[in-house]
C-alpha cells in the first residue's frame, strides 16, 4: 500500500504543470480527469488558470498506473477497477506532493475534477482518512487547510457512488456543474448530493448547463455531445471560482 510520498511519486512524473513562467508561490489548481482519460478539454481549463495567476497541476491518473484509454474505457469507466474512494488517494497525493513545492501557495489550492474526478474529490472531502484508507498507509497525514475551492464538473454521483450523500469534513467555496441532459443522474438526484454539501457549511454554486454528460469534450460520442458554448461558459465561470478563492500575484507579460 502506497503512503502520499509514494503515490505522488508515481503521480508525479504524469503530471503536466502550466502557470506563469516565474518561481513566485502562486496559488494551484488540480485538474483531475474524468473515467475517459486525459481529453482536449483540459489544456484549456489550465490555460485559464495560467491567465488568472495560478500554477495548473493535470493529474494523468492512468498513465501513473500504465493504464491505457481502451483498458480504463472498459474497466473504470464500467466500475470495475479505480472506483472513486481509490482516485481519493490520488487527489490526497496530489494534494501533499504539489503544497510542497516552493512555487506555489499550499495556503490557497483549488480542486477540480470532471465526472469520475468529482467522484474522486467528493470522496477525499468526505472520508474519515483513517490509516490505510482510500488506498494509502497514512490518508490522514495531509492537511486540508490549504483547499479553498472545488470545482466539480458533472461530478458522477451514480449507483455506484456509494458515499454520495455522506458530509464533507473538509468544506471549501464549490461550483457544481449539472449537466442538464446527463444520463449518468437526474438534475433532482444531483441537486440533491449538493444541497448534502451546502449543509457542511460550504458555499455551493450548481450551475445547470443544457447540455449533456462531457458537454465541454471536443468530441461526440452519443448520448453525449460536444457543446462549444457552453464549453466557453463553463471556462469561464471556473476561472471566475479561481479569482473568488485567491487573488493571484500579477503575471508580468
Amino acid at each position: 500500500m502506497d503512503t502520499l510520498s509514494a503515490r505522488w511519486a508515481k503521480l508525479e512524473t504524469h503530471t503536466t504543470v502550466v502557470g506563469p513562467d516565474d518561481d513566485r508561490p502562486r496559488p494551484a489548481v488540480l485538474l483531475f480527469h474524468g473515467c475517459g482519460g486525459l481529453r482536449d478539454h483540459l489544456p484549456k481549463y489550465a490555460a485559464a488558470a495560467k491567465a488568472a495567476g495560478w500554477r495548473a497541476f493535470t493529474v494523468d491518473s492512468y498513465g501513473s498506473r500504465g493504464y491505457s484509454r481502451a483498458f480504463a474505457l472498459a474497466t473504470v469507466c464500467t466500475g470495475l477497477l479505480l472506483r472513486g474512494d481509490e482516485r481519493a488517494g490520488d487527489i490526497l497525493a496530489t494534494i501533499h506532493g504539489v503544497s510542497a513545492r516552493p512555487d506555489v501557495d499550499a495556503s490557497r489550492i483549488a480542486l477540480a475534477g470532471w465526472s469520475h474526478g468529482g467522484w474522486g474529490i467528493m470522496e477525499a472531502m468526505s472520508a474519515d482518512r483513517r490509516p490505510k484508507s482510500l488506498g494509502l498507509a497514512d490518508p490522514g497525514e495531509v492537511s486540508l487547510d490549504g483547499i479553498k475551492a472545488a470545482y466539480l464538473a458533472y461530478p458522477y454521483i451514480g449507483f455506484a457512488a456509494l458515499n454520495r450523500m455522506r458530509p464533507w469534513r473538509h468544506c471549501p467555496k464549490t461550483l457544481a456543474v449539472i449537466a442538464r441532459g446527463d444520463h449518468l443522474t437526474s438534475v433532482r438526484n444531483a441537486e440533491k448530493v449538493h444541497e448534502m454539501v451546502r449543509n457542511c457549511g460550504a458555499e455551493v454554486e450548481t450551475w445547470i448547463a443544457e447540455g449533456t454528460h462531457s458537454f465541454d469534450e471536443p468530441t461526440s460520442a452519443p448520448p453525449m455531445r460536444y457543446h462549444p458554448e457552453l464549453t466557453d461558459e463553463a471556462i469561464r465561470r471556473f476561472r471566475a471560482l479561481l479569482e473568488d478563492a485567491a487573488t493571484a500575484p500579477p503575471v508580468v507579460a
